[in-house]
Formats: C-alpha cells, structure tokens, sequence
C-alpha cells in the first residue's frame, strides 16, 4: 500500500477518534455539569431559606389579669389536693385544671407532690418547683396552703377525675356536688389526647386565670434550672464558635413510634431526621442536641453527619451527674425540657404533650422556629415551601397565642 495512502487511513482514524471523544466527554460533561448546577440550586435555596428564619422574634407579652374580685381567694370552703405526674410538660395544664376548679369553687389549694413514674417514687414540689414564686403569683386569685389541716387530712378526700381544660359545665355536674358534700377533694388529671390545650366552653374569667396558672405560676427552682443552664451555655458556644445554629431534637430510641390520626405519621426515625435537616440546608457544623440520655447505635446516622452531636451524659456536669442521670428522678425530662424551649431551632420528631408543652413555652419567648419534620418526595419543593414550620406557629392555633399578646 501506498505510504500516503497508510498515513491518509491513519489520520482519518485518529480524527474520528478524537470526535467521538468529544462527542461523549460533551455528552457527560454536560449532564454532570447540569446535575451540578441543579443541586447547588437546591442547597442554595435550603440555606436561604434557614437563614431568613430568625432564631427568635419579639416575646409576648401577658394577656391575662387576675380576677376583679379577689376578696374570694381570701375565704375558704374546703380544700382542694391533686399530685404532678407524668413529667414536666403535663405540669403547668394539670396546675391550671386544679387552680381553676379551687377559684371556681372557692377552695384552698393545696400545694401538690410529684408522682414519679414507678409506684410510690414521690417527691416535694418544693424540690422541683420555686413555691414562693408559686404563690407569689396566685395572690388574690386562690388560697395556697402548703398542708392539709391535721383535722381534714385525718379524713379520706373524694377523688374526681378530671379531663384535661375542664369546663364549667364538668364543674357545676360532676365537681361540685361532691364537693358540696365532702370539701376535701383529690383531683386526678386525665389527657384522654395529646393536647393540652383550653377549652372555648368557660368564662373569661376562668380563662385568664388558667392562662396565669398555666404560663406564670410554675417555675423550675434555680438550683434545678443551673443544670440545664449550664448546659445550653455550652451548646450555645459550640454553635456560635462555628457561626453555627443550636438544634434540640426530642428523639429516644426507647419511644414507641405508633400511627397518628388519619394516617399520619406520629413520630420520625434517626435517619428520617438527617434527611430532614439536610433538605434544609443545614450543614455538618450544626450543633445538635438529643433528648435520648444515653448514647446509642441508633443515633449514628445523626453523628455521622452531624459530628457535634451530643446527649445529656455528654453534657451534665461531673459534679451533679449522680443527681440527674439514671436516678429516676425525672430530672432528666426537666432538663429537655429547659433545653428545648431555648435552643435556636427545636425539632419534634415525636408528635405528643412534649412537644405541645415546649411549643408554648417557645412560643411565648418568641422562639418560634419550630421545624416539624414530614415525608416529602420532591427535595426542591421542601427546600422552598413552609410547611414544615409547626402549625402552632404557622397557624397561630396553640393556647399561648390566645393568652399572650
């Protein structure tokens, strides 16, 4: 074969190879590129949309005022008991049940004791609570004794049942009669549902006084309250440090996720939670505060992402870690508590009282970025739509929109 004819077929050859290189590397280039483009799109829109969510809006102010006639809170006509279960988040709505019911019925109320979760575990509300403040705080709205009289506690009490937000009407059928009767009652809390919001059926009056029992009478004692202060200061720092945001997740691995109303899912797992807050945008140096005590495999996911994860046991101080973790104390609650009303951002990952509880008390600081997680198939659609945002704050439907302004 002619040379020229070999170097024509080489050349030739070498050209086509060259174009179809081009043609693919083009071909992929330009989906990789566009792939590129489309999630930096994304990421960009979800930290927009973090960062224009302030941490904290201007607190409001007290609705309520204490009852014109407070010559009433003076007299007694019998008194009235009732104990503190379940933890802190049912407190300030089991203590407005029972200060409503004395102002209603003219009875003193008895300062009540806290019920552990295990049978006979009680303890002094003194302990857990500021009595002064307590009291303080109900002058002029009812009587508060610290104990029965020798006489009436000498005696058995009646024992009513009493549903969450109780009306007018559950007073004047069920509550009176047997008070009238006997003028020593026990009352005992029933939450027939998660909420522990008021009922519509009850005078102004009553509402403003179980608005003041439920967000101005109960106070954690500050030897209590240091813990959890103490520990919020440290998240903060960690998260400041890094220009970072302060995430609280009430999350623990021993919580039974069962089916809400309508289908609805009740609770999220671990994962579901990383994938949550990462189609927000939120990015590894976040840091992240978790309910669960103690560490365990299941939270992996979120330590993996989220390195600056912590639980309580990483975060109590020496000194007082006897005191708080594993003693059944209920600190341990108090302290998520505390914890969740105050960090930047809370996130519930289980529906129930708990999150209801620190939805109100965030509320009323102006802590309002309560981000609630929920399946969503589209991630540019999530990182751009709002409704994610707790429809307490989004829909203004909790109690502490109508008892503050």
């Amino acid at each position: 074969m002619d040379p020229r004819q070999i170097l024509a077929s080489v050349l030739t050859i070498t050209m086509f190879l060259m174009l179809g290189n081009m043609i693919k590397r083009d071909h992929f280039d330009t989906i990789e590129a566009r792939h590129r483009v489309d999630l930096t799109t994304v990421e960009e829109r979800s930290l927009a949309w973090v960062s224009r969510q302030p941490a904290r809006t201007q607190a409001l102010k007290p609705c309520w005022g204490k009852p014109v006639s407070e010559e009433d809170a003076e007299q007694s006509n019998g008194y009235i008991t009732f104990s503190l279960r379940s933890g802190p988040e049912y407190h300030p709505s089991q203590v407005a049940d029972a200060v409503v019911i004395a102002r209603y019925l003219g009875a003193t109320l008895v300062l009540p004791d806290i019920r552990g979760s295990k049978p006979g575990e009680k303890r002094n509300f003194q302990e857990l609570y500021d009595v002064d403040k307590f009291i303080r705080s109900l002058e002029g709205v009812v009587k508060v004794a610290s104990e029965l009289p020798a006489g009436v506690a000498a005696r058995l009490p009646t024992v009513i049942r009493v549903p969450n937000g109780v009306s007018e009407d559950f007073i004047n059928e069920q509550i009176r009669p047997a008070f009238l009767a006997n003028n020593y009652l026990k009352l005992a809390s029933s939450f027939p549902s998660a909420s522990v919001g008021m009922r519509e059926d009850r005078n102004d009056e009553l509402e403003s006084v179980a608005c003041l029992a439920m967000f101005g009478s109960l106070e954690i004692k500050p030897a209590v309250s240091k813990v959890a202060d103490t520990m919020i200061q440290r998240l903060q720092m960690l998260s400041r440090n890094l220009h970072s945001q302060f995430i609280a997740i009430d999350i623990r691995t021993e919580q039974s996720c069962k089916e809400g109303k309508a289908g609805k899912k009740a609770c999220y797992d671990v994962q579901e939670v990383v994938d949550f807050l990462r189609m927000l945008g939120f990015g590894k140096d976040s840091t992240v505060y978790v309910t669960q005590t103690w560490w365990d495999e299941t939270l992996s996911p979120l330590k993996e992402y989220f390195p600056r994860t912590y639980t309580k046991d990483d975060l109590v101080p020496a000194e007082r870690r006897g005191e708080v973790l594993g003693t059944g104390s209920g600190l341990e609650r108090v302290i998520d508590f505390q914890i969740c009303s105050k960090s930047d951002v809370f996130v519930p990952a289980v529906a129930g009282v708990f999150y209801e509880s620190v939805a109100g008390k965030r509320i009323a600081a102006g802590l309002t970025k309560i981000l609630v997680p929920r399946q969503v198939d589209d991630a540019t659609y999530a990182a751009t739509s709002d409704e994610f945002v707790s429809s307490y704050v989004s829909k203004k439907n909790h109690v502490a929109y109508s008892c503050h302004c």
